[in-house]
């Protein structure tokens, strides 16, 4: 059962993470529409769906409970600002054309979050890890280096997501629930938004065809749905394997915005990449060995009792 268990979850993962390298095809539809009306229409549909979703499961009890703790609800309140703001960043690079560049983010995403590791919750680290960072920094370096400014955007997506894996870290939520109650925070203000655009005469709600319309409603289920399925893998999967499936997504994002979306793909940006996936993998092995050791030294104290 255990082994079956794991495969499904292993199954999820995969749809999940292909789900999110795929996700700039979705917005590129969109890409007559302004980033923060997307971005109001996503926070606003996803609360109408996961709220039905919360309906069906009758855990509305549990929404109430949550609410009662007022440190959960204030990490929430912090993981709904920080979800929102890395939602904004992406839309935005992917239909400004700098897809690459926000794939950078998410390739850099897992070592931001072994600094904040350190950092924050006082981790302990060795020295593999250590030159996985001191790897990711050049490849950061040399972006900013050869361009005469910081890529913020990677930066900000690594950031934003990070922080947001940080918050949740430290305030353990039901993944639906969490969803519910972080874009419950944020849709007065989107519904605001929306009816102010639409007061004024704009808002692609009043002057798109019906296709966008519903591209737009459906952009809740593109965002609930991946979330669930990572939900679903990661009570199954081990996170060393979570930790490389991970990578799938910033891959199928860079190939997109290479070979579909023909953004620029120059030597410093290989370059860049390179210290970039460097970094990963001397990070990656260097996990694998660790938890192969810890296994087989709990495997010995199994056989010695």
């Amino acid at each position: 059962m255990e082994e079956k268990s794991s495969k499904v979850g292993v199954f999820y993962a995969f749809a999940a993470y292909i789900a999110w390298g795929l996700l700039p095809i979705y917005w590129k539809t969109l890409q007559d529409v302004p980033a923060r009306e997307i971005l109001a229409h996503r926070i606003v549909w996803s609360f109408v769906f996961v709220a039905l979703l919360i309906s069906y499961k009758k855990q509305w009890g549990n929404i109430r409970m949550v609410l009662r703790d007022r440190s959960k609800s204030f990490g929430l309140l912090l993981s709904a600002l920080l979800i929102t703001s890395n939602w904004y960043i992406y839309i935005w690079a992917v239909n400004s054309n700098k897809v690459v560049e926000a794939s950078l983010g998410y390739y850099f995403n897992p070592l931001l979050v072994v600094l904040m590791g350190i950092m924050v919750l006082g981790e302990r680290v060795d020295r593999w890890q250590i030159a996985s960072l001191m790897l990711a920094f050049v490849g950061v370096l040399i972006l900013t280096l050869e361009y005469g400014k910081i890529p913020w955007i990677s930066l900000g997506l690594a950031t934003t997501f990070a922080l947001y894996g940080l918050a949740k870290r430290l305030v353990t939520v039901d993944a639906s629930l969490s969803l519910t109650l972080e874009t419950a925070v944020v849709t007065p203000i989107a519904i605001i938004y929306l009816w102010m655009t639409g007061a004024n005469g704009g808002g692609a709600m009043s002057h798109s065809g019906i296709s966008t319309i519903l591209l737009l409603m459906g952009a809740g289920i593109v965002t609930a749905i991946p979330l669930l399925w990572f939900a679903h893998a990661a009570k199954s999967v081990p996170f060393t394997a979570i930790g490389f499936i991970q990578y799938l997504s910033p891959t199928l994002s860079l190939f997109l915005g290479v070979f579909v979306y023909h953004e620029e793909f120059t030597l410093t940006h290989a370059l860049s990449f390179g210290f970039i996936w460097l970094a990963l993998a001397v990070y990656s092995i260097s996990r694998i060995v660790v938890f192969r050791k810890a296994n087989l030294g709990t495997a010995r104290s199994l056989q010695g009792k």
